[in-house]
């Protein structure tokens, strides 16, 4: 796994996707993460010292995969970028076939009507 800059992720996942339409899937993960081990993150706990989250970002196609961290100001910046990756390279998704509402409230509505019957007495 290679930990890149957040521009250079941006270029290697554009060619994954690019390369993903011939064949195969992208993976994309996001998660919290201090880069710190789980002993480093005490002793500064109990140092009362603020720890530092930040977003990794994960991609894998096929046998590759890349990463990135992404921390709280430079978030908003990357998420357009990626926002924008993602719109480019989403064009093989089929869109969804939207049902009329006003056919789906009258089939409820005008369904199959119960009618009461009455009991039949045989005397």
């Amino acid at each position: 796994m290679v930990l890149l800059q957040p521009d250079p992720f941006l270029n290697e996942l554009t060619s994954m996707f690019e390369k993903s339409t011939e064949k195969g899937s992208v993976w994309v993960t996001f998660k919290r993460s201090s880069l710190k081990s789980k002993v480093q993150r005490n002793k500064m706990k109990t140092a009362g010292q603020a720890i530092d989250y930040r977003c990794l970002i994960r991609a894998t196609y096929g046998n590759k995969t890349i990463s990135t961290s992404v921390g709280a100001k430079e978030h908003q910046r990357f998420q357009a970028s990626y926002a924008t990756v993602l719109k480019a390279h989403m064009t093989a998704l089929k869109k969804r076939e939207r049902k009329d509402k006003k056919k789906t409230a009258e089939k409820k509505k005008g369904g199959a009507k119960k009618v009461k019957t009455e009991p039949m007495v045989i005397a």
